[in-house]
């Protein structure tokens, strides 16, 4: 939507409660507007029970499938590192250089970029169970493949590949809960999920300090049975995702009449539609001129580079402050743990208090001085450092719950749904891609002073992207407000 105008003849009715502007617009999205003073609210307990029936049927899942992904993708990174003081680590066996490892990563995100768009246009066309498990067969099988590549090019081939079928989940995720909650639902659930990516990050190291043991076994070093073993589990999971994955609340056959008419009730204005149009040429073009939105890639952009780096480079980081051979692996462990606490108090924080803006503002700003007091201390302060790349892993990935709550908040369509979501995670990519470049290997020694300098300069510029964009929003209200009557509010 282009204007104000348009805006205002695009949603429902304000409360006829609402006094005072300044004050109703910290409130809630529920209390701000509503379809009528009788329909069904957060507070009624058939709705609750609803939303109850749904967690339980679709986080596991959700939680369950990116913990897998994310495993997968960043598994790499322990690969890197594991024996690598008898020279059995990835780059030993396969003959490459660093920079070549490098740009195997960067092979991984341009693909990635490239097919987040239409992958959501597939999740629409087919259905969530179907496209999420093919998916996942794919993505599981290139993963056993990557424990059979030979060289430089084998890893580079199997990894573009790899980041053409992982594309699709994280927006599709996401464009996926809008079936099924309403905004001020969302973000909470979208950190659920997205937090099995601290998880994975823990389990992984501990696992492959575990699998760091086969070496040599079969006559295979520990990195090749480490992608074996890690991408089985998906290729299975991906049968069970097929069968039990419900698609959307009007074809649930878990749910009754009652239930599935008050589901379609309650997103009838805040949720996406299994019977609405999907992407289409008018609704791809309203929603590429919706300038405000490119406030919310550029913000998502700036956070994905010390969480690329993060994902990618944590062995190698904890590898630079004194932790040895496997032991690096293992101390990778904390921070994402540490993480994955934070991100779901946060998250619920920001839908609580609708503050998603603030919060997600608030998160960067403790990763930044994470990151800057890391690179301001001796190379040689380890325990400190470490402790700074606790706060760092805790700010960095508090940050995405939010923002990803905050943009599918003020969409207002379906179509806009799916293709800003998919755009969202697209921009973030060459933000990735700059992640993988900022860890260099002739930095150790030092600290890998540019990682962290480029950052906690990211994260401070996100933070006041943040502030300037919740200044904006509460000001866009207060106009929406004075022109009376049939506005739907944004969210921040």
């Amino acid at each position: 939507m282009s204007s104000l105008e348009e805006l205002s003849r695009s949603a429902s009715m304000l409360d006829n409660q609402i006094q005072a502007i300044g004050h109703k617009s910290d409130e809630s999205l529920e209390t701000l507007y509503q379809p009528n003073a009788s329909n069904v609210t957060e507070t009624d307990k058939a709705s609750k029970a609803l939303i109850w029936r749904q967690d339980k049927r679709i986080m596991p899942l959700c939680a369950v499938i990116y913990l897998l992904c994310y495993l997968d993708r960043s598994n790499i990174g322990n690969a890197r590192t594991l024996n690598g003081n008898v020279k059995h680590d990835l780059l030993s066996v396969t003959g490459m250089t660093t920079y070549q490892y490098t740009i195997a990563l960067m092979a991984f995100l341009v693909a990635y970029s490239i097919f987040e768009v239409p992958s959501n246009y597939f999740l629409k066309k087919t259905s969530p169970s179907t496209w999420i498990a093919f998916l996942m067969f794919a993505w599981g099988s290139l993963t056993i493949g990557l424990g059979g590549a030979q060289n430089f090019a084998g890893v580079t081939a199997v990894r573009f590949l790899l980041g053409i079928f992982e594309a699709g989940l994280f927006p599709g995720l996401i464009y996926y809960l809008t079936f099924w909650y309403k905004t001020s639902e969302r973000g909470t659930r979208i950190a659920f999920f997205f937090a099995s990516a601290t998880l994975a990050g823990a389990f992984g190291g501990a696992l492959a300090y575990a699998i760091g043991h086969m070496d040599t076994v079969g006559g295979h070093p520990a990195w090749r049975w480490l992608f074996i073993l890690e991408g089985i589990p998906s290729v299975v999971a991906a049968f069970f995702v097929y069968f039990l994955m419900p698609d959307y609340p009007e074809t649930a056959k878990w749910l009754s009449a009652e239930e599935k008419a008050l589901a379609q009730e309650r997103l009838r204005l805040e949720g996406s539609h299994s019977s609405s149009a999907g992407i289409t040429w008018e609704s791809a073009k309203e929603t590429l001129t919706e300038w405000r939105l490119y406030a919310h890639y550029l913000m998502f952009f700036c956070v994905s580079p010390p969480f690329s780096s993060l994902s990618l480079f944590s062995p190698t980081i904890t590898a630079g402050l004194g932790f040895k051979d496997l032991d690096a692996q293992l101390f990778t462990v904390p921070p994402y743990a540490a993480a994955y606490i934070c991100m779901l108090f946060t998250s619920w924080l920001a839908d609580k208090y609708n503050a998603r803006g603030l919060v997600a503002g608030t998160s960067a700003l403790v990763g930044a001085v994470g990151y800057m007091t890391s690179a301001l201390l001796p190379p040689t302060s380890f325990h400190e450092r470490f402790g700074c790349l606790i706060i760092a892993a805790c700010g960095t990935f508090s940050c995405v719950a939010p923002l990803i709550g905050w943009l599918t908040g003020n969409l207002h369509s379906t179509g806009a749904a799916g293709l800003a979501i998919a755009i969202n995670a697209s921009v973030g990519a060459p933000g990735q891609i700059m992640g993988v470049w900022i860890y260099k290997a002739d930095e150790k020694a030092r600290g890998y002073p540019t990682g962290h300098w480029t950052n906690a300069a990211m994260l401070f510029l996100l933070a006041i992207g943040c502030l300037s964009l919740t200044m904006y929003y509460r000001q866009l209200n207060v106009k929406l407000l004075k022109m009376g009557g049939q506005q739907r509010l944004f969210v921040y």
